[in-house]
């Protein structure tokens, strides 16, 4: 068996794996996963990640679990070129600061945003408190803020010149408030430029692919009551 990648759409980091598998030719079985169902919580699935979380690598015996390790094994692998994780020190240095910082900052408040200001009233039929909203919006504008600041700066892209797997992570992680209807870019010109190279860069048709379930999940028609108690778990701490 060859390389299998168990992946949703709507889910942020597997868009980013699903669009550099892609992007790089890298030939592997789609495993759909999906998350609106609790199928990442079934049985079968847990054999493959014990950690119950997509996406996830089967590469033979071997599993792998979170997108930034899957990123980096396939990098290796199948050698890829040399800008998505260079080799230079500094430069992959560069990558690996981005990597590290955003998980609890960029994909904490984007997540939040999507699910405040979208999912829960939609899917869940669950208003979020408007105070809650406000600040979470506002933790999101401060993390764009570092994103230009410490991070794009007068690049291109966020470690450099070239685009690298730092670009792909964060923009499949804008792209979820920019789905619930946040003008993320609207204001940020900067940001908005660099929206346009990464689209360039992975290529327009390819982008909109990977990016067409969570663009579509407004239209979302509300939970059964089996599937919410399911959810509610791990989605609680998205609405506070």
């Amino acid at each position: 068996m060859g390389l299998e990648l168990y992946l949703d759409l709507l889910s942020q980091p597997c868009r980013a794996v699903y669009i550099f598998a892609k992007r790089n030719g890298i030939p592997f079985e789609l495993r759909p996963v999906e998350l609106l169902k609790g199928q990442h919580h079934s049985d079968a699935f847990a054999q493959v990640n014990p950690l119950k979380k997509v996406p996830a690598l089967k590469d033979g015996d071997f599993t792998l679990a979170e997108s930034v390790a899957i990123l980096l094994y396939l990098s290796r692998k199948y050698e890829v070129p040399d800008h998505w994780y260079p080799q230079d020190l500094q430069a992959r240095a560069r990558v690996d600061e981005y990597l590290a910082w955003q998980h609890t900052t960029l994909r904490s408040s984007c997540t939040r945003a999507m699910w405040q200001k979208m999912m829960s009233p939609v899917f869940l039929g669950e208003q979020v408190p408007a105070e809650t909203l406000v600040s979470t919006l506002a933790e999101l504008d401060r993390c764009l803020q570092l994103l230009e600041d410490k991070f794009l700066k007068d690049q291109d892209f966020l470690a450099g010149p070239h685009i690298s797997v730092a670009d792909l992570v964060a923009i499949t992680e804008l792209m979820h408030p920019v789905s619930a209807g946040c003008q993320i870019f609207k204001s940020r010109p900067k940001l908005a430029a660099w929206r346009q190279r990464v689209e360039a860069e992975v290529g327009k048709d390819l982008f909109q692919e990977a990016h067409a379930v969570v663009l579509k999940a407004k239209d979302l028609p509300p939970a059964d009551t089996s599937i919410k108690e399911k959810l509610k778990p791990s989605v609680q701490v998205l609405l506070r």
